[in-house]
């Protein structure tokens, strides 16, 4: 394959890259920034804006597949600033594989996109669009994966995955986020510890992206569906937590809020940095409310079928490897 990978110096797009590059692809990415990492692996890499739809056109030319991961995530900011690079991104994206005659498009998707607060106990993708979001990088992401979806057709076969919670080493979110919460006394858990939550292993999640190419073609049983991914063992939100704290050696008291007064809090303190015009994060906002305290694992059979997804590394195993990464790059050194 020769592809394009946006995003390719985030997270899961490096992880992407790589194991493209160890399978022999030509890749090359397409990034704001520039990253030590794609140049040691020898990929060609742009940089530019993914709301700069000549740019992404540009970048497109003469690739047979697109790995469009690029987004900005979060659960702070105004619409704008999610909607031009997940909304307005998108539909560049797909733009630049209509005028490039691009035949395979992988978009990367989230569970949130159906999630408008409430328990989600082994859900398909049958689970409908949620009425109402409780932050923007949902609603914006959902709009985005309709609209690739509905592009699917005869001359472009698309797809939607939907990783959940994806961690590993050299997490620049969700393990630093948890650490530094700890770190402070500020990490609580909210409601009664006990729901159940799914999670992704770095590199289960991009292998989902490879097997999703491989078996992408226009008129294809797959093209113009959207899959849900995951490690496939749910865990009480309260045990993965500890599990990351202990993979940094930290063995913390974690104190225990009530979900009601949770999402109290979470509402004041979002109307709090509105009325005043805070521009960084409130320490509690509704949607991470609902997210620690609801139950969030879906069935992942239809991608074991279709896709041949089987999740390689278990969770104890990227803990391990988490915890050795941890090890030797503390995440003070990181910064």
């Amino acid at each position: 394959m020769n592809c394009l990978v946006t995003g390719g110096g985030g997270f899961l797009g490096l992880a992407v890259v790589k194991q493209l590059c160890s399978r022999g692809h030509t890749v090359r990415t397409f990034q704001r920034g520039k990253y030590a990492e794609l140049d040691a692996l020898g990929v060609e890499s742009i940089q530019g804006d993914i709301t700069d739809a000549a740019a992404i056109a540009a970048a497109a030319k003469g690739v047979d597949t697109v790995f469009h991961v690029a987004a900005k995530p979060g659960v702070w900011g105004t619409y704008a600033d999610f909607h031009s690079p997940n909304v307005i991104g998108t539909q560049n994206v797909l733009s630049a594989c209509r005028s490039n005659s691009i035949p395979r498009l992988i978009f990367t998707s989230s569970p949130s996109v159906v999630f408008g607060g409430n328990n989600e106990n082994g859900i398909t993708e049958s689970a409908p669009y949620a009425r109402r979001y409780l932050a923007h990088y949902p609603k914006t992401k959902a709009i985005a994966e309709q609209l690739v979806l509905a592009a699917n057709s005869v001359e472009l076969a698309t797809i939607a995955l939907r990783p959940h919670l994806i961690w590993g080493p050299n997490d620049p979110h969700l393990v630093p986020r948890i650490l530094e919460r700890a770190r402070i006394g500020r990490l609580s858990m909210i409601g009664n510890r006990k729901n159940l939550v799914d999670s992704t292993y770095i590199d289960n999640a991009a292998n989902a992206h490879l097997l999703a190419a491989d078996r992408l073609a226009p008129g294809s049983p797959i093209s113009g569906k959207a899959y849900f991914i995951s490690n496939g063992e749910p865990l009480p939100m309260a045990d993965l937590i500890r599990r990351i704290l202990s993979a940094a050696g930290i063995e913390p008291v974690i104190p225990t809020l009530n979900s009601h007064l949770a999402y109290a809090a979470g509402t004041a303190m979002e109307l709090t940095h509105k009325l005043l015009r805070l521009k960084h994060e409130p320490l509690l906002t509704r949607f991470v409310a609902r997210q620690l305290s609801t139950a969030h694992w879906f069935d992942i059979s239809a991608a074991k079928r279709d896709l041949g997804y089987e999740p390689q590394v278990t969770i104890e195993e990227g803990m391990q490897r988490l915890a050795k990464s941890l090890r030797e790059t503390p995440l003070e050194i990181r910064r």
